[in-house]
């Protein structure tokens, strides 16, 4: 009866319990309810859409779409951070590989570029001192040859150079030898292909001279230095002066007048009659590189010896007899075969 008893009261509570519980959740019962609040809802959408339309005509949002993007712009650019990291990583890759490639082209490039504008400053040097030679060759006013250094010689104190013209060209020895500056010196030996050219600067090589500001004639002899000439047959109360110029005096038969040869540089006295004066050579005897070989005029065209039946036989009176010097018996040169005249070669 007790047992009865208390299950008659837990039913009850449980009865009251359902009873104060309501029938549906809201959460259901705006799903799936069919009432008139549906229907305002509705309605207040088309009007709010109707307001938001009017209100975009009129640009009353204008202020509120701003503040808006300006929200939600930071949202977006970390939504896109990764995707732009990817797409600046590839690129960076793919320019990176294409710059590689073009940087060793353009090193490739730059290489040969170089090693043409070598070629083209040799050229350009060459050309200098060709039109320095050819300028030099019209101040000559002679025939001339011009020639490429082949050698030094190595020998202490002997200043020979040897060049790339010998006998099959004309050349001959005691030949004078210029470049665009001054006197270098004479050929010395001659081979049918090459030449041997010794410079003025020479010890065994001596060379007519005069001072060009007043015509003082005197020998400049070689010292072994091809900066300096000595000058050692000037008395000390010479009339010569530092930065006179010294020219060939035409003496000896060598070398033709009037082309500088050195300028004194130092004048200094000594216990012996002579001075002590000292001139550095024109010629830039360490630095050239092509030559110009000069003929004279009396080599081109040697004289023949006169016949003796040509001589007028007639008494010759004492007072002649001392002014009459006989002319001396020149040997005429015969031409090889092929023999050219210097003028074909300087012109070729």
């Amino acid at each position: 009866m007790a047992a009865y008893w208390n299950f008659s009261k837990k039913k009850a509570r449980l009865s009251s319990r359902w009873n104060n519980q309501p029938a549906e959740s809201p959460a259901i019962k705006k799903i799936f309810t069919t009432s008139q609040s549906l229907n305002m809802r509705l309605a207040a959408c088309v009007i709010a859409a109707l307001v938001l339309v009017a209100g975009e005509r009129h640009g009353a949002f204008g202020p509120m779409r701003t503040s808006l993007a300006v929200a939600v712009y930071p949202v977006q650019l970390m939504v896109s951070v990764p995707v732009r990291f990817v797409q600046d990583l590839f690129q960076s890759l793919k320019s990176c590989l294409a710059l590689l490639e073009e940087n060793h082209k353009l090193q490739d490039d730059v290489l040969v570029l170089k090693t043409r504008q070598l070629k083209f400053a040799a050229l350009e040097q060459e050309n200098i001192r060709l039109r320095g030679l050819l300028d030099s060759s019209f101040k000559v006013g002679e025939q001339v040859l011009i020639a490429e250094l082949l050698s030094i010689k190595l020998v202490p104190y002997e200043h020979v150079v040897e060049v790339n013209k010998g006998t099959r060209f004309g050349v001959y020895a005691g030949q004078p030898v210029f470049d665009a500056n001054g006197v270098v010196g004479q050929v010395l030996r001659t081979n049918p292909l090459s030449a041997e050219v010794m410079l003025i600067t020479d010890p065994s090589h001596a060379i007519p001279v005069q001072v060009n500001r007043n015509g003082l004639r005197t020998i400049a002899l070689g010292t072994g230095h091809l900066d300096r000439l000595a000058l050692p047959y000037l008395s000390g109360n010479a009339d010569i002066q530092v930065g006179d110029l010294l020219i060939t005096s035409g003496l000896g038969g060598v070398f033709p007048h009037g082309y500088p040869v050195a300028t004194v540089t130092a004048i200094a006295s000594q216990e012996s009659p002579f001075a002590k004066i000292s001139a550095t050579p024109v010629a830039r005897l360490d630095r050239n590189r092509e030559l110009l070989l000069a003929f004279n005029n009396s080599e081109l065209m040697p004289r023949s010896p006169v016949p003796a039946a040509v001589v007028p036989e007639f008494p010759v009176s004492p007072a002649n007899r001392a002014t009459v010097t006989p002319v001396p018996e020149q040997k005429p040169v015969s031409p090889s075969p092929s023999h050219k005249t210097p003028t074909d070669h300087a012109l070729r």
